[in-house]
């Protein structure tokens, strides 16, 4: 249990974004999530448009909001946490790179994503650590 909750959540995008575009039947991802989810007609008589990859992107902001909460653990937890974010990090760079249907700019943000969660779990977790450093007055732990 203590292991999956260490999963970080900026693998649901990741897990998200593969099976929405290999699923799809154009092969082309880019078309895939350019796809409308819903309009709405505003007041000012524009209409607003929301597309799947938008969807995708606000979701992965929310996730990332959570990870950085999670960052303030201490102890192990933190320490198995930020070592599987940064795993999920390699696997976005990684099919990023080798990837023709990854090779958007989706994908490119939510490996972004992935990206400051890594930066803000180690930074979050050293500034932490300074704090629970006391010194004496002689200069003494």
């Amino acid at each position: 249990m203590r292991l999956i909750a260490s999963l970080p959540l900026t693998l649901i995008p990741l897990i998200i974004y593969n099976l929405v575009t290999f699923a799809g039947s154009s092969g082309d991802a880019a078309a895939t999530w350019s796809g409308v989810a819903w309009t709405v007609s505003m007041v000012s008589g524009a209409n607003f448009s929301l597309l799947l990859s938008d969807i995708l992107i606000t979701g992965a902001l929310l996730l990332l909001f959570a990870e950085i909460l999670k960052a303030t653990r201490i102890g192990t937890a933190a320490l198995i946490d930020h070592i599987f974010s940064m795993l999920v990090f390699i696997a976005y760079l990684v099919e990023f790179l080798i990837v023709q249907s990854a090779a958007t700019s989706l994908f490119f943000i939510l490996m972004v994503i992935s990206t400051i969660d890594v930066i803000a779990g180690f930074s979050i977790t050293i500034a932490g650590a300074r704090r629970d450093v006391a010194f004496d007055r002689d200069g003494t732990y």
